[in-house]
């Protein structure tokens, strides 16, 4: 692709960086077939190549997003299984990041549109605050048909996604350190997260629980809660690299061989941690080598030497967008679970994503609940007994679809490995 910015443009890294993203591309096309938004909707500028095209005409104008650059950027979900297909290596993830990031600094939204987005912004990455924003989303929930019937998507579609019941806080999974079952063979860092320590904080508890009977002593930190990955997925740039900033300061400080995450969306960031502060000069170095020793759970069980298991139920295995996209992580939660005594089954279109993408499903309501129910119909024809996943995006985003249990796989390693069986089995 060619492109036409000035010298003075280039001389911004993000323009720079944008540029030779953008020249990688080669119109080719492969990626509108395993695009979500363009299956789904059938517009070229709702596929990547579309949003190329349009992020490319916006930076190069120098001027502000339009509201039309808007509506089809915001509906992209981040889900990146353009960057699996295409062949000539478009870092689109980079790409779109950067064009959010215009549009946040450029771009006046509606009233309605910024208050939502800011109270999104606001809460969910806070899990104090968060899980008082669910109580009271809880008490509001019989007001979602009125809603509905004056024309209102955003609001419902917010209420529906509350669990009902709220779980209860853990002890495991408290900021702390855990201590090692028997010989000790190393330290660990665990992500405590924010949607998920509060919209399930027991898969957190069962990560625990595993790797200390596996020998590894596991740290909390205190001050670490979100990773930055949905302000950042936001275009809010500043917000999103003060808290990666944060947790790199946490985990440098706690000296530990690897960081784990539950949530592969917020592996995703995480791993991105060393481009995204790479000209930040008192933070680039210590960017890259938290980069460097984050793993998912999954990646890192698989590098071990696991003992005799007992599983045994028929399930249906969802890889999350940012797991098998983002990460490249296919194959270990598979053979995980395999080894663990489970019949594990491969959930057709299974490059497509479920439609939550972080606040996606709240802001794209009517997208995100037709990607649900395609997502729901697949699993459903393979009858499997519990769906295993790694993301809390998806376990909530398919959850509101079905009545088939779903649970991290790693809940369910913990139990196949000496753990409690899981409530949700129940």
């Amino acid at each position: 692709m060619q492109t036409a910015f000035t010298a003075e443009q280039l001389a911004t890294p993000r323009i720079a960086e944008a540029n030779t993203i953008l020249r990688k591309c080669v119109h080719c096309g492969f990626c509108t077939a395993t695009c979500p938004t363009y299956v789904l909707l059938g517009d070229e500028l709702d596929s990547p190549r579309g949003r190329i095209y349009l992020i490319k005409n916006m930076l190069e104008s120098g001027q502000p997003a339009t509201a039309g650059t808007v509506k089809h950027l915001d509906r992209c979900l981040s889900c990146l299984s353009c960057m699996t297909t295409c062949p000539s290596g478009v870092n689109y993830m980079h790409l779109i990041d950067d064009a959010r990031a215009h549009v946040e600094e450029t771009y006046r939204r509606p009233l309605f549109e910024r208050l939502l987005r800011n109270l999104l912004a606001l809460t969910m990455p806070r899990p104090g605050l968060f899980r008082l924003s669910l109580i009271a989303a809880k008490l509001a929930s019989p007001l979602a048909p009125l809603a509905r019937s004056f024309g209102a998507r955003r609001i419902p579609a917010l209420l529906d996604l509350v669990p009902r019941p709220l779980p209860a806080p853990e002890r495991f999974g408290q900021p702390g350190t855990y201590p090692a079952q028997g010989v000790k063979k190393g330290r660990v860092a665990l992500l405590m997260g924010c949607v998920q320590s509060v919209l399930d904080p027991g898969i957190n508890a069962a990560t625990i629980r595993l790797l200390t009977r596996l020998g590894f002593e596991v740290v909390v930190a205190g001050e670490e809660s979100c990773c930055g990955s949905l302000t950042h997925h936001m275009g809010k740039e500043h917000d999103a690299l003060a808290r990666a900033r944060r947790s790199i300061d946490q985990w440098i400080r706690a000296g530990v061989d690897h960081v784990i995450i539950t949530a592969s969306g917020c592996g995703t960031t995480i791993k991105d941690y060393g481009h995204m502060l790479r000209l930040d000069p008192a933070y680039a170095e210590r960017a890259q080598e938290i980069s460097a020793r984050a793993r998912d759970i999954t990646e890192f069980l698989s590098g071990l030497d696991l003992p005799e298991a007992r599983g045994g139920l028929r399930l249906a295995y969802h890889s999350a967008c940012s797991m098998q996209h983002g990460q490249k992580i296919k194959q270990e939660p598979l053979q995980l679970l395999r080894r663990a005594g489970f019949s594990v089954m491969e959930v057709p279109e299974g490059h497509l994503c479920c439609g939550s993408a972080g606040t996606y499903n709240i802001l794209q309501p009517e997208i995100a609940t037709r990607l649900r129910d395609r997502k729901v119909a697949n699993i459903q024809k393979l009858a499997p007994e519990a769906i295993a996943t790694g993301n809390i995006g998806c376990i909530t985003q398919i959850g509101t679809g079905t009545k088939i249990p779903i649970l991290h796989t790693v809940e369910l390693l913990d139990w196949a490995y000496g753990g409690p069986r899981p409530d949700k089995l129940a």
